[in-house]
């Protein structure tokens, strides 16, 4: 099936000119003509060439060698067609899901240049930790590009420049993160860091080179504008690096309106429905809202509301892929551990998961359909969080595979349980009440805040919040703000994943602003309402 909507989506190209394109890389590829040489007859034999003809080409080598994916160094990957590449300037609307990418990509380039600055200057601390908090976080850049505009692409039949892109993202990110953790020492060793700080530079500004010459471009042509619509919702999930996108427009039909324009052709359908599922084993009994309709489950009967709320609210996050290794469900927690987005509902598994880690997906799913196998634990333990992981196969009452569930865990406040609890013990915190307005079950206590230079210590005195105040130390002093920040707006709800724990020293209120779309001083005013300042 690939294949077919392969050969569809570049039938208009040059297919002459695709083939010539092949045999001078492969040439190259196999040390059969230097890189001068390569380059050459390129530019003799095959002239100027679009996003769109390189992308072709790089996905046509996966009719010649699958695996090469795997081992190609995305940053040479297109040193043979150096100078040949038609530069096409993209000018998008504003909220445009690729716009958001290359505004991102503008904010990266700032800070690099920044960065770029203070290297030739003598090493001071405080700058470099001030532009890293920032530049750690265009890892949400990575996450959504992986889950959102690669699955796209790849639905598409175009995966292995994706695949190939995808190692390159994890080799940088690593690099970040690794540079951030020596500007957190103690002790920074400062020439190791510039050292490491320069290859930065340099990967970051050759990998957004790539998506703006390549893959954005390719993605127009490719996707969609219908189909770019749908990964907003999903984009809107996983977040963005320091720019703000519009709210989403929605068309919603009330649905009392809809239940009139529909009810009898709705009618009809559950009627056949109920018929079919009776037909094997399954009830449903009457109702006059569709999710209220009472299903057999395997212990009980429940409505798909109820379902839902069940999958909603559990404390740990499930996916299911199929006997066919498809992606067909993730519950929607609020306090998921990894990034996940409606893009990954339908893709292939292993289109989901780093090229580095896939060997072990293939392995697992292996043995589990062979029956050698039914269960694969895993668990990350890094200061300060722990996360457990199980993948157990799937099989019916006749032993028969049909699939995987996974299952992850954020265990890091049960492994920090000593001795034991008899006795019911509430926790401070916030909610809604049924009518929707935000109430506080206990007083907020005031404890001393040691690590901002914004927010007061003394409990008597006002506090003053600014764009630069740091949200962890409001939550020092504040604890129940977490809760009524997640009651005020869902972007906030990350405050309760384990990635937490990484964000909050570094996040200040600009900062939420930015990634939440709420204007600064609209999000100050609410703050100093939820702390009865």
């Amino acid at each position: 099936m690939e294949d077919n909507r392969r050969n569809v989506t570049f039938a208009s190209l040059d297919q002459e000119k695709l083939k010539k394109m092949l045999e001078i890389k492969q040439l190259y590829d196999n040390n059969k003509l230097e890189l001068e040489e390569a380059r050459k007859r390129m530019k003799a034999e095959v002239g100027r060439i679009t996003p769109e003809e390189y992308a072709a080409a790089e996905q046509l080598l996966m009719d010649e060698d699958p695996d090469e994916c795997k081992n190609e160094d995305v940053r040479t990957m297109m040193d043979v067609f150096d100078g040949l590449f038609v530069n096409e300037q993209l000018s998008l609307p504003y909220g445009h899901t690729i716009d958001a990418y290359l505004r991102e990509n503008q904010k990266m380039k700032d800070l690099l240049n920044q960065a770029d600055d203070l290297a030739k200057k003598p090493f001071i601390l405080n700058p470099w930790l001030e532009i890293f908090e920032k530049v750690v976080q265009y890892k949400v850049h990575f996450s959504r590009k992986q889950n959102q505009l690669y699955s796209a692409l790849e639905r598409e039949g175009f995966d292995r420049p994706t695949t190939t892109m995808w190692v390159y993202d994890d080799y940088i990110r690593d690099e970040v993160n690794d540079a951030w953790e020596l500007l957190k020492k103690e002790v920074v060793d400062v020439d190791a860091f510039l050292k490491l700080y320069a290859d930065i530079a340099v990967d970051l500004r050759d990998l957004m080179e790539k998506e703006e010459m390549i893959l954005y471009p390719t993605s127009l042509k490719l996707i969609s504008e219908d189909k770019m619509e749908e990964l907003k919702s999903g984009d809107r999930e996983i977040g963005f690096f320091m720019i703000d996108m519009p709210e989403l427009k929605t068309n919603k039909i009330h649905p009392r309106d809809k239940a009139n324009a529909d009810d009898s052709t709705s009618s009809d359908f559950m009627t056949d429905l109920a018929a079919l599922l009776a037909k094997h084993g399954h009830k449903i009994e009457s109702s006059s809202d569709s999710e209220e309709k009472v299903l057999d489950v395997a212990e009980g009967k429940l409505t798909l509301e109820q379902i839902n709320l069940l999958y909603q609210h559990l404390p740990v996050d499930i996916s299911f892929v199929d006997e066919n290794d498809i992606v067909k469900f993730y519950t929607d927690t609020k306090h998921r551990v990894f990034p996940r987005s409606k893009g990954v509902i339908g893709r292939e598994v292993r289109n989901c998961h780093p090229p580095k880690s896939l060997y072990l997906v293939e392995e697992i799913i292996d043995k589990f359909r062979s029956g050698e196998q039914s269960k694969a634990e895993f668990w990350i333990n890094k200061p300060g969080v722990f996360i457990y992981i199980i993948y157990v196969a799937i099989r019916d009452k006749n032993g028969k595979f049909r699939g995987v569930m996974e299952m992850m865990q954020d265990c890091t406040h049960i492994r920090a349980m000593e001795g034991e609890q008899r006795l019911l013990t509430w926790e401070e915190h916030s909610g809604k009440n049924g009518n929707g307005d935000v109430y506080t079950k206990k007083e907020s206590t005031v404890s001393s805040v040691k690590d901002s230079s914004h927010v007061d210590n003394a409990s008597d005195e006002a506090i003053k919040i600014t764009g630069d105040t740091k949200l962890k130390s409001l939550l020092q002093k504040f604890p129940d703000l977490k809760e009524n920040l997640i009651a005020y707006n869902s972007k906030f709800s990350m405050l309760n994943s384990p990635m937490a724990k990484v964000v909050l020293p570094l996040a200040t209120i600009k900062m939420m602003s930015e990634q939440s779309g709420i204007p600064q001083e609209e999000l100050i005013e609410k703050i100093y309402e939820f702390v009865g300042n």
